[in-house]
């Protein structure tokens, strides 16, 4: 009789311990999927963890390459300003009105010579040039043919000039005197000597041969007597011809 009861004692408790095995193994599968009820769509999402770990602090941080193209360092070659250049060919001109310094411009363009202006310490003005006065200061200075009228402007270097055009207009027939004052405060030794002038009538007359008499060096050709208004293709033509 004892014997009975341990039997039967013996298999409920094997009895017991088949239900909290299989009690155990249910709870282990659900708690392995937790599933939530989207309540728009109805549907069924599991759950995910999507965070990005965060780097190891002994992570070391990319370093930023330098992708730009090297090139080689060149020295900058400075630009040559060619007008600025010494030129070969200088304009000297005497303007009291301004006719005559326009045809020494013109002159000067097709020469792409440089141009230097000569000018009186005291200006001319309307009643110094008025030839009906005979005592105007420009008559005076014509009737008087060792006057020389003082320059105003910078003196100016000619070395390297081989060829000057010098322009005037005509007064009284002739070259003005400060014309005279320039030609002898200078030495035009090796210098091409042009002279040129401007008129309503008169021609150049012996203005020419008077600037070479009081220059005394230089080689002076024979000058050429143009209307304010002349051409630069008439200029181009004298020019040519003095050239031949």
């Amino acid at each position: 009789m004892k014997r009975l009861f341990v039997l039967l004692l013996t298999a409920a408790l094997l009895l017991a311990l088949v239900a909290c095995s299989g009690n155990t193994s249910e709870n282990t599968e659900e708690n392995s999927s937790i599933t939530v009820t989207d309540e728009t769509t109805g549907s069924d999402e599991t759950l995910q963890n999507t965070e990005t770990p965060e780097p190891s602090a002994s992570a070391e941080p990319e370093t930023e390459q330098n992708t730009e193209e090297a090139f080689p360092e060149t020295e900058t070659t400075p630009e040559t300003d060619t007008d600025s250049a010494h030129k070969s060919v200088l304009v000297v001109v005497f303007s009291a009105t301004g006719t005559t310094k326009g045809v020494a411009e013109k002159i000067a363009k097709i020469e792409n010579a440089d141009i230097y202006e000569i000018k009186a310490a005291q200006e001319y003005t309307s009643a110094d040039l008025n030839w009906n006065d005979s005592s105007s200061r420009s008559t005076k200075e014509q009737n008087d043919p060792s006057s020389r009228p003082e320059i105003g402007s910078e003196r100016i270097s000619l070395e390297g000039y081989e060829t000057i055009y010098i322009g005037f207009p005509i007064w009284w027939g002739e070259e003005p005197r400060i014309m005279d004052t320039f030609v002898e405060s200078y030495d035009f030794d090796g210098i091409t000597m042009i002279p040129f002038c401007t008129s309503s009538s008169s021609g150049i007359g012996r203005s020419g041969k008077n600037l070479a008499e009081n220059a005394k060096s230089g080689n002076w050709l024979e000058g050429k007597r143009f209307p304010g208004s002349v051409s630069e293709s008439d200029l181009e033509s004298w020019i040519d011809g003095l050239n031949q």
